[in-house]
């Protein structure tokens, strides 16, 4: 585990406060909350962002706004280059009260890295219309969340094995060794599954492996390895996918990858 390590934002002067920081595949950082509003950019890599209601799967190309005092805790499922801009409180409203995930246009990501990297004794003048430009650009973006629900206020048991399939959404773990790990009856798991989420072990399992396949697709990983992965063959994995999303996997990065 880790502890998220801002800036001082207690003490900050400006109202925008970028950081850049490098993660190891496997890190998690602790659920946590603050004052200002984030926006949360993998510059490569892909994490999954949880709250009490549901997770969030970010990949490249994407980033995810939390506004101000939401519950998060992050994993990383790769090694990851994040970057991360802080907005105060009056600044991130102008953004959104929702927390999601939004597609990062070239503009955008290039405000970020510029943000990031930006020296503490630029002028001000140009500081200030680097910082507007890129609010504008992030409140123009569209949401492009790939977004599983999760147990928000029931049974421990369930949410323990909801984070134990974001972690591994393999078929090769079957439910029932999902149920023997947390101690709990494969009856009393189903029945928490559609009393809690409205779906069954294996409907939700296969939205948290499509949003996984698809954050893959996009960080350029080829199919056959995805389908491995997953515990899938090749053909059973692309049916799958192209039932549920409408296109191939090998077509889906190309259309949702900026050019």
């Amino acid at each position: 585990m880790a502890i998220a390590s801002p800036p001082d934002l207690a003490n900050a002067e400006h109202p925008i406060q970028p950081l850049a920081r490098t993660y190891p595949r496997g890190l998690v950082i602790e659920p946590h909350s603050h004052d200002w509003g984030q926006l949360l950019y993998a510059e490569s890599g892909v994490m999954w962002v949880s709250t009490p209601k549901a997770a969030l799967l970010v990949p490249p190309h994407r980033a995810v706004w939390i506004p101000p005092h939401i519950h998060h805790g992050v994993r990383m499922m790769s090694d990851l280059e994040m970057r991360n801009i802080y907005l105060r409180e009056e600044l991130a409203s102008r953004i959104g009260s929702e927390l999601t995930v939004v597609e990062v246009s070239p503009l955008l990501r290039e405000l970020i890295r510029k943000r990031v990297c930006l020296n503490t004794s630029i002028e001000e003048v140009y500081r200030d219309a680097l910082d507007g430009l890129l609010v504008l650009e992030l409140r123009n973006s569209r949401s492009a969340t790939l977004q599983v629900a999760m147990p928000a206020n029931g049974d421990r048991r369930l949410r323990c094995l909801c984070e134990n399939v974001l972690r591994t959404p393999s078929l090769e773990i079957t439910f029932e060794q999902h149920a023997q790990a947390i101690g709990a009856s494969t009856r009393t798991l189903a029945r928490l599954f559609n009393t809690e989420l409205g779906l069954s072990f294996t409907d939700w399992r296969r939205q948290v492996q499509l949003a996984y396949a698809s954050a893959r697709l996009l960080d350029c990983v080829p199919v056959s390895a995805i389908a491995d992965e997953l515990g899938f063959n090749l053909g059973s994995f692309s049916e799958m996918f192209r039932r549920s999303v409408g296109v191939a996997p090998s077509a889906y990065a190309s259309q949702h990858l900026e050019k």
